[in-house]
């Protein structure tokens, strides 16, 4: 089998994925995960079948469905619409699929807010007034509180997901011809599902619509589910797309790789930032809706961008999982302004009258923490390309417009406004992710930078050459991807909590949602991300605070609902001590890493007392104010710093030192490693790699796909160890890599003009191709290796996109090439897996960090590639759809 560059056949492919999955579960390639699409596909036929029988149901009774009716149909569409095609959405993602990834989770939010109006149609029916019993409940709902319009609150999320659809059904086209007729069709019933909330006659079109997604889904379905099986295309309609995404623009030469920070290619998950802007459209525009007036109450508004909001915390969660701290946070925060937003609006509607809580309103600030939070994206934001800073204009004026201390009725009409230009912004933004991250290119302009990334880390170095007058000031423990995001909600969970007085139930209710969202549900999901990183407190710290914010919370704003108060609090004042004993451990735990993260402990447990003494009828309000202010002043500073210093990967901004540090540990106890270990980036390490193997020793390199095991085709017997190494079976073959073509060229291969055409449209990359074997080998540069690399009558060879792996061939000519792996096992994705499996065996490692990818190349049969085209042997980290592609395109041009 070839291995980057070795195949046998598919059945012995097989059963390796399967042996490397019964290894490990951390970090599957890929193509472990088959065809996700097969079961989004079917979740949208169920949910689009159901609607249909209700809708000719409805037509031929004019009765529309209700109470048992809605909610079983509604539980339907959540379970099935929802949640099966969320887990399409996650298989998706880690398939690098960005466009399946972002429709699937978008259709999930979708069907899943469409059952939820369903549910809350059948709990609240049309013209119903809703009684309360005299008591505590009275306080929860107004007794005077009408109908839920199920029609006023959910056309709002409709026509926002038929924009949306639309545009996944345009962005489709340009992977195959199957997809943009079901997006499509999706997109069109739902435009006559919004009408049918205002006249039946709608219903008949759109279940016929309906029944058209049923048949092109299970049709979809079938063609991706044998294609699965067989591993090629078996029905048409997929591995060809309707045109070519190039064909929608050419590369801007302005990106925001150009001048801002170059990372390593990431392709384990694919890129969220367009289901991020789908959440960034979403939510806004239903938020236009209520603004200007269109929707009366939030309850049905609430559910919607509940659910999508959801969505947006995976977008975050994605972007953390491919080392992107900068989407980590923004999405995070704009997922929590959403939900505060939405929950606020939806207790001042149901709860609260309006009128009467203007005046409570006046006493929140936890709209000035959004504010500047906003300031700080749009700061980190001004390396990246022009829209992204427009996005973060727009969310500076929206922040803005969300100051409680202007009046509702001037506010409303500046949010409705500010919601309309987040909205046009983020459905531009959403169309441009999508082209560009399937063409891996700008196709889409997105504008230039405002400056360079050195300019912005200059500016943030300033302060701290000002005030310590080095750059090198002693620093603690390095800021992590999630911290930012950690100390945004403690922050605006501390401007939320702020009370003038104590006497203002109003306030205390308004406040639920500002102080519960970020202080203890969003804190769960940074819990989440630190357990997955497995650093710091792991999720240890964020955990105790989530749970002191909702106990804050409960007893503070929602005692007075359930008759807790100072009076009858003795549980309350119980936990409070306990607690201060167990911030005491967790701020000499904080020492040893830097001075704000203890700083923060130090606050915390003051506001501890503060909580202690309010349950003791002692609390003196004003220093609780001033504990709560510098509280959030030091989250807002170490969220600001943890971005920036987790940005760049320098200390940009001063965290301080560790105070606590163990002598001990600065000895270095390590056993030296079992070979030489030369680093990458150093010309020497390069040159001794080089040497070594220019003697005939066998050494671990990185490639731009998984780390290989290189043998120098000059020495036949370092070949030979390769096999001995891995325990790898002789009748497996070992591939070679080459630096460039024109090496190839120089050796004068009989290559038609059409495999030429092909090969330089695939390298450098994760293709390889397998070719006819001939006596030109030789003049390659392969020598008395040439019986030892392919087999009698191929090679694959293949053209690396790794700068360093380049530069090391042309020291040493064409290197022997399998992944450095024992045989059967998982492939190395970094020189630590390699060292610590197979350095005792090796005589060096070329030590370049993590490997761009976790799965081998695409393996490629070329040699009857003019009689009858190309085979995919292997689907490696570049889609087989991508593959063929690029030679139907090379192929119509050479015709």
């Amino acid at each position: 089998m070839w291995r980057d560059g070795e195949v046998a056949g598919v059945t012995t492919d097989i059963v390796v994925l399967s042996e490397r999955a019964m290894v490990s579960t951390v970090g599957f390639a890929a193509v472990f995960y088959s065809e996700p699409a097969v079961l989004g596909l079917l979740a949208n036929v169920v949910s689009a079948f159901l609607l249909c029988l209700q809708n000719f149901a409805t037509a031929h009774t004019g009765l529309r469905p209700q109470g048992a009716e809605d909610v079983l149909a509604g539980v339907h569409l959540i379970l099935i619409g929802g949640f099966v095609q969320l887990l399409a959405g996650f298989l998706a993602f880690r398939k690098y699929d960005h466009l399946g990834g972002a429709a699937f989770l978008t259709f999930s939010a979708l069907w899943s807010s469409y059952g939820a109006t369903r549910i809350i149609s059948a709990a609240y029916p049309p013209l119903q007034n809703i009684t309360l019993s005299s008591g505590n409940a009275s306080q929860l709902l107004s007794s005077t509180m009408t109908h839920l319009s199920t029609s006023q609150s959910a056309v709002a999320g409709l026509v926002a997901y038929i924009s949306i659809s639309f545009i996944l059904s345009f962005c489709s086209a340009t992977v195959n011809y199957i997809m943009p007729f079901i997006f499509g069709a999706i997109a069109l019933a739902l435009v006559f599902e919004a009408v049918a909330l205002f006249g039946q006659w709608a219903l008949i079109v759109s279940g016929v619509i309906e029944l058209v997604i049923v048949l092109c889904g299970l049709y979809g379905a079938m063609a991706l589910l044998l294609k699965g099986i067989t591993q090629r295309y078996i029905l048409p309609g997929f591995g060809h797309p309707l045109f070519n995404v190039l064909l929608l623009g050419s590369a801007q030469k302005s990106s925001s790789k150009a001048i801002g920070e170059e990372k390593k290619k990431n392709t384990k998950y694919a890129e969220p930032m367009a289901l991020g802007n789908i959440c960034d459209t979403v939510s806004p525009f239903i938020f236009a809706f209520y603004f200007f007036g269109y929707m009366k109450t939030f309850c049905v508004g609430a559910a919607w961008i509940s659910i999508i909001s959801s969505c947006q915390l995976l977008s975050s969660f994605y972007s953390y999982l491919r080392g992107d701290v900068y989407y980590t946070t923004k999405f995070g925060a704009h997922s929590l302004l959403w939900l505060v937003m939405s929950w606020e609006e939806f207790v001042l509607t149901t709860f609260l009258e309006p009128g009467k809580a203007q005046e409570s309103r006046l006493g929140m600030f936890g709209g000035w923490f959004f504010l500047v939070v906003a300031c700080m994206l749009f700061l980190m934001s001004t390396h990246k390309d022009t829209l992204e800073m427009l996005q973060n204009a727009s969310f500076i004026i929206l922040t803005s417009a969300f100051i409680h201390q202007i009046p509702v009725s001037g506010a409303y009409p500046f949010l409705g406004a500010a919601c309309s230009l987040c909205t046009a912004l983020s459905l531009y933004a959403t169309f441009a992710s999508l082209i560009n991250s399937i063409g891996e290119k700008a196709l889409i302009p997105v504008g230039k930078q405002a400056m360079s990334s050195s300019t912005l880390q200059t500016t943030l170095m300033a302060a701290k050459i000002c005030f310590t007058r080095s750059k090198n000031f002693p620093s603690g423990t390095k800021a992590e991807v999630p911290d930012a995001l950690f100390y945004i909600c403690n922050g605006l969970a501390a401007v939320s909590a702020i009370q003038g007085t104590l006497s203002d139930p109003n306030r205390q209710q308004l406040s639920i949602p500002s102080v519960l969202i970020p202080g203890a549900i969003i804190q769960l999901y940074i819990c989440r991300i630190q357990v997955q990183g497995g650093r710091r407190f792991g999720c240890v710290l964020p955990f105790c605070y989530a749970a002191f914010w909702g106990a804050w919370t409960w007893l503070r704003f929602a005692g007075h609902l359930m008759n807790i108060g100072a009076g009858n609090s003795e549980g309350f004042t119980a936990g409070a001590i306990a607690f201060l004993v167990l911030n005491a451990f967790l701020m000499i735990l904080a020492s040893s890493f830097n001075v704000v993260l203890l700083c923060m402990t130090l606050a915390v447990e003051l506001l501890t007392i503060c909580f202690l003494l309010f349950t003791l009828e002692i609390l003196p309000l004003p220093f609780e104010i001033v504990m709560l202010c510098i509280f959030s002043i030091i989250c807002f500073y170490g969220a600001t710093a943890s971005l920036a210093n987790s940005m760049f990967g320098k200390d940009l901004m001063m965290m301080g030192p560790s105070l606590l540090t163990a002598e001990s540990s600065k000895k270095n106890t390590e056993d030296p490693p079992p070979c030489i270990c030369p680093k990458s980036h150093c010309t020497s390490g390069l040159r001794t790699i080089a040497d070594l193997l220019n003697t005939g020793a066998v050494c671990g390199v990185p490639t731009d796909t998984v780390y290989a095991l290189a043998a120098s085709c000059r020495h036949p017997q370092a070949i030979e160890k390769v096999y001995r190494i891995k325990d790898r079976p002789q009748e497996k073959p070992i591939c070679i890599f080459i630096s460039n073509l024109d090496q190839l060229r120089a050796a004068a291969p009989p290559i038609s003009p059409l495999l030429w055409e092909f090969m330089e449209n695939v390298y450098p990359g994760g293709v390889g191709c397998i070719i006819k074997k001939g006596e030109w080998l030789k003049k390659l540069g392969v020598g008395e290796g040439y019986s030892r690399v392919g087999t009698q009558d191929s090679i694959m060879i293949r053209v690396p996109d790794l700068t360093v792996l380049v530069h090391l061939i042309d020291m040493t000519g064409p290197l022997a090439i399998t992944s450095a792996n024992p045989s059967g096992e998982v492939d190395s994705t970094h020189h630590d897996m390699v060292i610590s499996r197979l350095g005792h065996k090796l005589e060096g490692v070329l030590c370049d960090g993590e490997s761009d990818e976790v799965v081998a190349s695409t393996v490629v049969n070329c040699t009857r590639i003019d009689e009858s085209g190309i085979t995919i042997l292997r689907e490696g980290c570049i889609p087989a759809g991508k593959v063929m592609q690029i030679f139907e395109r090379v192929k119509n041009r050479a015709v």
